[in-house]
């Protein structure tokens, strides 16, 4: 749903729902769990207190659910022509719940509503798996070689945290990265947009050491409060100069991320190291069960077959013949699809790009060219 249709369900959860001295109660006799009510941060305020349901609903589609459906069987609302676009809203969330729950997304092959692909990975796909299911992980790190798609990982992180209710945070690292710079630009990322962001005072960073591990501290704690889950996602950590005090805060963050989790479980973040390879600082031995890892490489032939197998059975266009000869039509555009792929990108075209990413480009050109069929 769009900002413009949560701002209405925000307005009528306000106008119908929670225009009571009781929010607690009518939240309860609406039909929402005892445990999810006192997680709310309800006021007096019907206005706060409608914002507040709102947001802690949209960390999953089920929840999604749950609220318009509470909403839409408002006696209140009921009898105003506005019910139709709360029942049109309530379909339109059942439909994308049944679409969720029949998919695997950690197999998804064409993001973004058909603009972006993300092709093969296998082994990534499972790694993120796991690690989103076990809650005494905390760090992932992807190494592999330059141009392979260690960066390229992090789309598929965003989408998989569209359908897994967490938000990546990601920083781009440099050269000329520091630790100050980049524990503020972590500051902003989980800062509560209505409290505005308190800044870092930077005289606090005069003594490397305590005052980077108070930031640190700060800046997980935040996370960690947060009403969103966030990963803290530290990009081409390869770059970084090796004298960088960056490499410090890597470690002082993991570590701090590590403790937070012990305490409040999966409330706290969780850290993502991409190009982080095993010859790089080691991270504290205290982590050693708390590491995930993944290794990077450029797609091949038999990875774009397989990618566009996946996604042309998965939407066949309207004009193929089903049983044998759509397979045999399936086949032959895939070859043709892998072949213009490759030769795309094996052009010295497209600005200086990387293979890795002209593969993608070339891929998601072709998808375009398939859709249109």
């Amino acid at each position: 749903m769009a900002e413009t249709e949560w701002d209405l369900v925000t307005m009528w959860v306000r106008e119908y729902l929670l225009d009571t001295t009781d929010p607690h109660n009518q939240l309860s006799h609406s039909g929402f769990s005892s445990e999810f009510i006192g997680a709310l941060p309800l006021t007096a305020v019907s206005a706060e207190n409608a914002r507040a349901l709102v947001r802690a609903s949209r960390k999953d589609i089920q929840r999604q659910l749950e609220l318009i459906e509470a909403v839409a069987a408002i006696d209140r609302l009921a009898v105003l022509p506005e019910v139709a676009k709360a029942l049109e809203f309530r379909d339109r969330l059942r439909e994308d719940g049944r679409t969720h729950a029949s998919k695997d997304n950690f197999r998804t092959c064409v993001l973004k509503n058909g603009t972006e692909v993300f092709i093969d990975r296998q082994s990534l796909r499972e790694t993120l798996r796991g690690f989103v299911e076990d809650p005494e992980k905390s760090v992932l790190l992807v190494d592999g070689d330059p141009d392979s798609g260690r960066s390229y990982t992090y789309n598929l992180i965003r989408h998989i945290g569209q359908h897994s209710g967490f938000r990546p945070a990601r920083v781009t690292l440099s050269r000329t990265s520091t630790a100050d710079k980049v524990v503020r630009r972590l500051a902003e990322f989980v800062a509560d947009p209505r409290a505005g962001i308190s800044p870092l005072n930077p005289t606090e960073l005069n003594d490397p050491l305590p005052s980077l591990d108070d930031a640190v501290h700060r800046v997980v704690g935040r996370a960690t409060a947060a009403e969103d889950t966030y990963w803290l996602v530290l990009d081409e950590c390869d770059r970084l100069d090796p004298s960088s005090d960056v490499w410090d805060f890597i470690g002082q963050l993991a570590l701090a991320i590590y403790e937070h989790a012990a305490v409040r479980g999966d409330q706290a973040p969780r850290l993502v190291l991409l190009g982080y390879g095993p010859a790089m600082r080691q991270l504290p031995y205290d982590l050693r069960g708390s590491l995930s890892r993944d290794t990077a490489r450029v797609a091949e032939r038999a990875d774009l077959r397989n990618f566009f197998d996946q996604y042309f059975h998965e939407s066949p266009p309207g004009f193929l013949g089903a049983g044998q000869s759509g397979d045999a039509s399936i086949a032959e555009l895939v070859d043709t699809a892998v072949d213009e792929v490759l030769r795309a990108a094996q052009t010295d075209g497209n600005g200086g790009e990387s293979y890795m990413r002209k593969i993608c480009t070339a891929a998601e050109g072709a998808i375009r060219v398939y859709r249109s069929l």
